[in-house]
């Protein structure tokens, strides 16, 4: 709960008392950041999962199970970047200092590429 004496108890309350409260649109921008790294972690286990249940016999079963296992893998630390980073952000928008680095973008680019890869083997490679 808010209001004059009441404070957001926990670790939400241990943010909203550090420096000052942002401009809401960069709050909110902040926010779709982080709600799009999730739409992109949720679409990482999706995939994950249904390569394992659709893929059937076209892949060998090493290959699929392995591939979908680094997908779902892949979308679950995604999930926790993305909280860790938009937590990180929060904090410097309230503390007037610069925004952390993207480290995750260029990692995830490397993950697909290399997932596509050997997806691409795997169809291409007679079971």
């Amino acid at each position: 709960m808010t209001g004059p004496d009441r404070r957001p108890r926990g670790w939400v309350g241990r943010l909203m008392a550090r420096g000052t409260d942002p401009d809401p649109r960069f709050t909110f921008a902040n926010e779709r950041t982080f709600l799009a790294w999730i739409r992109t972690a949720l679409a990482l286990l999706a995939a994950g999962i249904g390569l394992e249940a659709f893929v059937g016999d076209v892949l060998r079963p090493g290959v699929r199970q392995g591939l979908a296992a680094g997908l779902l893998l892949l979308g679950a630390a995604l999930a926790v970047i993305a909280f860790r980073r938009w937590l990180l952000s929060e904090r410097a928008l309230r503390d007037g200092r610069s925004l952390p680095g993207l480290a995750i973008g260029p990692v995830l680019a490397l993950a697909l590429a290399v997932a596509g890869v050997v997806l691409l083997v795997g169809l291409l490679t007679p079971a």
